[in-house]
């Protein structure tokens, strides 16, 4: 049986979101959000809820350590015991060595490698439903109609995130910060890399054969 343990690795808008949900339907494993973990954190008013909007409320980032109690408040529930994808965390050395110290159990790091030309092209274009979460693309996957849902007739728009200043600077510190976890993983046997510039079904068939080999 190949790696369900596992970090899915790459810079913003390199696809992660949509191999994740295939991954999710095919392994039978869930995707650990450390965003997602947040929010429903402080929407549920959780003690650990409550002590990251303290932070967030600060306009400070929620430290090292109480991230990771969110991840290992999530890895207990039942769905993560034969697996998990790590998605957005670790994002950098400092957070790798802390899951390890944890003892939280890292089988494979699959690394989707995308050239910063392309995602820029990849993120300004998207387009995102704000009822659904449904994700489009002005070019290569556009809605039937301008501004309006396919799936559930929400409103369409661009994220403030994928404005092009706000992605050269995403891209700047993805770059800076997490990129040093590639050689890291790599040292210890981990990393396994795949051609994101391909079709979402060829990069879907190479992450299943890096978490096999």
């Amino acid at each position: 049986m190949g790696a369900r343990r596992f970090i899915l690795l790459g810079p913003p808008g390199a696809g992660k979101g949509t191999q994740s949900a295939r991954l999710i339907e095919a392994l039978g494993v869930p995707q650990i959000s450390t965003g997602d973990l947040l929010r429903a954190a402080r929407k549920a008013g959780t003690e650990l809820g409550k002590q990251a909007q303290a932070y967030m409320d600060a306009g400070q980032l929620v430290p090292d350590a109480l991230v990771l109690s969110l991840v290992e408040e999530r890895l207990a529930r039942e769905d993560a015991r034969t697996g998990y994808i790590l998605d957005g965390f670790p994002r950098n050395i400092a957070q790798a060595e802390a899951l390890a110290s944890r003892g939280i159990a890292v089988e494979r790091v699959v690394n989707v490698v995308v050239d910063s030309s392309a995602l820029l092209g990849r993120l300004t274009g998207r387009r995102v439903c704000q009822q659904c979460g449904a994700t489009y693309h002005i070019q290569t996957a556009p809605t039937s109609r301008e501004g309006v849902c396919d799936a559930c007739g929400g409103v369409v728009s661009q994220r403030k995130d994928d404005d092009a200043a706000v992605i050269a600077n995403r891209l700047e510190v993805y770059h800076r910060e997490t990129s040093p976890l590639i050689e890291y993983y790599d040292r210890r046997g981990l990393l396994r890399s795949v051609d994101g510039l391909q079709t979402a079904d060829v990069v879907f068939d190479a992450v299943l054969a890096a978490l096999e080999n």
